[in-house]
């Protein structure tokens, strides 16, 4: 997924669209000839939902998850989030789960035993 910058945050492509709109409306009325810099405006897409970072990514507005890679201390961040889900927002580690699942072999016991706890 693409993802946008502005004011150090990532925004996904909706969010980031409706921020340029109103920046943009702001700063030159409704003149669309005019374009703004990065300061007044999303700037981006960046692929991968912003690049590989130490945690999963998440608009700062809507809070969609944004699909970015990790790095090892980030699988080791979902690992840990995915063994003490009770201590989490379950919807999004249940998101992430989904996500990076295939990529965390180590998980497989832990997923099982959830598995086996929930039934």
């Amino acid at each position: 997924m693409e993802a946008y910058m502005y004011r150090a945050a990532f925004y996904c492509s909706d969010c980031a669209h409706e921020i340029g709109m109103v920046c943009h409306i702001e700063h030159h009325g409704r003149n669309f000839s005019n374009l703004c810099d990065s300061e007044c405006t999303p700037i981006g897409a960046y692929p991968d939902g912003g690049g590989e970072a130490d945690t999963p990514q998440h608009c700062d507005t809507c809070r969609e998850f944004l699909e970015n890679p990790l790095t090892d201390d980030g699988r080791e961040y979902v690992r840990e989030a995915i063994e003490q889900i009770n201590d989490w927002d379950t919807a999004t580690v249940t998101i992430w789960r989904e996500f990076y699942g295939d990529t965390l072999d180590e998980l497989a016991p832990i997923m099982a035993r959830q598995a086996d706890a929930a039934s």
